[in-house]
């Protein structure tokens, strides 16, 4: 389809049931859960594990054909954990592992297929025995993953740091730094002077973000019909 066909009151519908769906199913499986959280195709969310944090006004966009994934793994000593900030923007096919920790700070935003894991799960000369070789991952505040990027155990990246898409990072990277290849290395800095829209800018007012999502809706789609609609989903032709 290279147009959205739905109706508007359909839309509605679609986004009641799958904020029942979120609010049913997929919130009870966090440890702690903020607010306001927006969960896209969220039978594309796979959560394993325990110790799963989430803030405030986090948007998951998952896809049916790219999952999304938080695992934690149980140790001896103690269970893993995954800590993610408010406002972040998390795309479809991330991966979130950890066997010790992994702390994401707020309005961190990942690009689809990023991989991030606390650990190498086996040793070099002890392949039998997982989770002894694992350092706990930071994220501070701002950090933005391009796509396909993986972070690798013991590893911090300090504020307002961006990640060229493709990248392996295996060494800190700086605050306010551009960092890209394999291993990731720092290319550029950025201004920590200069003034930065942060996603919970986005927030500052949430009833009016969400209204304006609706009325984004509504002017797309509110001229499609529901015979349309029907007819695109049964025999779809080349205006669809």
């Amino acid at each position: 389809m290279r147009r959205n066909n739905t109706p508007y009151f359909i839309k509605r519908i679609f986004n009641a049931l799958n904020r029942f769906y979120v609010k049913r199913f997929i919130a009870p499986q966090f440890d702690r859960l903020g607010e306001g959280l927006e969960v896209a195709h969220p039978r594309s969310l796979v959560i394993f594990g325990r110790n799963i944090f989430v803030g405030n006004y986090t948007q998951i966009i998952a896809a049916p054909d790219n999952y999304i994934r938080f695992t934690t793994w149980p140790g001896k000593r103690r269970s893993g954990e995954i800590h993610i900030g408010n406002y972040c923007l998390i795309s479809p096919g991330v991966r979130i592992s950890a066997a010790q920790s992994i702390h994401i700070g707020d309005n961190c935003m990942f690009a689809a297929n990023v991989y991030i894991s606390d650990s190498d799960w086996h040793g070099i000369y002890n392949r039998i025995r997982p989770f002894r070789c694992t350092k706990p991952v930071v994220l501070e505040n701002n950090v933005w993953l391009g796509e396909s990027v993986i972070v690798s155990k013991g590893v911090t990246i300090g504020a307002n740091s961006v990640v060229g898409a493709g990248s392996v990072v295996t060494k800190d990277i700086p605050a306010n730094s551009i960092a890209a290849g394999n291993p990731a290395r720092v290319i550029k800095s950025i201004n920590p002077d200069r003034r930065m829209l942060k996603r919970e800018l986005l927030f500052k007012d949430a009833d009016h973000y969400f209204y304006n999502q609706d009325q984004l809706d509504r002017y797309v789609l509110g001229k499609n019909s529901f015979w349309n609609w029907i007819r695109s989903v049964i025999k779809p032709n080349h205006y669809d």
